[in-house]
């Protein structure tokens, strides 16, 4: 029996639903797992997204064709069932379940097990085969708690208000800006953003997701005293003219890769915070078991360390390679791989 899905040069295809999953290359229909852009690229005929998706999706592609439905109902294309399943990756992502022939294909695209009170939490679903990531893909990778992570994010804000410098923090603009939003101490001071990231805070709040007030640097006018505030960067604002506006201030970036002391320090910021959303190596194994798969295949990411270790405990693992990044910074050498303490 040939398998549900294939590797194509556009990407995952289905071909008994004659669908594309998150393509690289332009087709007439694609189920988009979530919004990031190395998993959502316009130029599609048809999108398929889950409803909670639809606002932060339409950032991304414009005025598309796109069907949403809710998580976990069914619909037929071709003969094949296919439904959408929380990630816990960002707003609106999702697992791709295929039913077909009486066999079940699962497409995790990206996700996460810890808590995020921006997006549904991540939930396991029984299938034969399971594609998945491996972003974070080795036994180094284990994150803190939520609540002992941004309360270290607090303090840090406090101390630099103490010495009346502004705390910027370097936080990917969709997904984990608003998960650091959503879980630091608003009364702490005021919270201002970049306009990449407020674009995305309007389309999170016009989906439902509660964020703290927040207004635009750019609306600020010059000589406004940032020295008590939070700034909520993208990663590109790092050492751009942007930054003078603040006068003195201490900077942190917020990654999983900040888990590494070497990529910590090229980095060249003032604080790190081991904040991802991904899974950690813990929580890769633990949806991998979860879903009661036989056969496993491993894409983005340290592919081919999950792949070993599945391998060596019985199950049916296979590297896929694909154009996914994952967190970006997935290039940085294992070598480096010596945690902060």
């Amino acid at each position: 029996m040939a398998p549900l899905i294939t590797l194509t040069p556009a990407g995952l295809y289905c071909e008994a639903g004659d669908f594309h999953i998150d393509p690289w290359r332009p087709v007439e229909r694609a189920v988009i797992t979530h919004a990031h852009s190395d998993h959502a690229s316009g130029g599609h005929g048809h999108y398929l997204v889950t409803r909670a998706g639809e606002h932060v999706t339409r950032r991304r592609v414009g005025d598309a064709s796109i069907q949403t439905v809710e998580y976990g109902e069914a619909l037929t294309l071709n003969g094949v069932r296919v439904s959408l399943h929380p990630a816990g990756h960002v707003l609106g992502s999702a697992q791709v379940r295929i039913e077909h022939g009486g066999e079940v294909w699962v497409v995790s695209g990206d996700y996460k097990l810890q808590h995020d009170p921006t997006c549904a939490a991540f939930e396991p679903v029984v299938c034969d085969t399971f594609i998945t990531e491996s972003t974070f893909g080795l036994p180094i990778y284990r994150w803190r708690e939520p609540r002992e992570l941004f309360a270290d994010v607090d303090r840090w804000w406090q101390d630099n208000q103490a010495v009346d410098r502004a705390s910027v923090v370097y936080a990917y603009s969709l997904g984990k800006a608003q998960r650091l939003l959503a879980s630091i101490d608003p009364s702490i001071g005021p919270i201002y953003t970049h306009g990449a990231v407020e674009g995305l805070n309007a389309a999170y709040r016009a989906s439902g997701v509660a964020l703290p007030p927040t207004q635009l640097v750019s609306a600020m006018p010059r000589g406004h005293d940032f020295s008590r505030a939070l700034i909520v960067a993208p990663p590109s604002a790092q050492g751009s003219a942007w930054l003078r506006r603040f006068g003195d201030y201490a900077d942190a970036f917020a990654s999983g890769w900040m888990q590494i002391r070497g990529i910590r320090r090229r980095r060249a910021v003032d604080r790190g915070f081991s904040l991802s959303d991904h899974a950690d190596w813990p929580g890769l194994l633990s949806a991998i078991a979860a879903t009661g798969a036989s056969r496993v295949y491993v894409t983005h990411g340290y592919s081919d360390p999950l792949v070993r270790w599945l391998g060596d405990r019985g199950l049916d693992a296979h590297t896929l390679k694909t154009q996914f990044t994952g967190e970006q910074g997935s290039a940085e050498p294992e070598q480096d791989a010596e945690p902060v303490q």
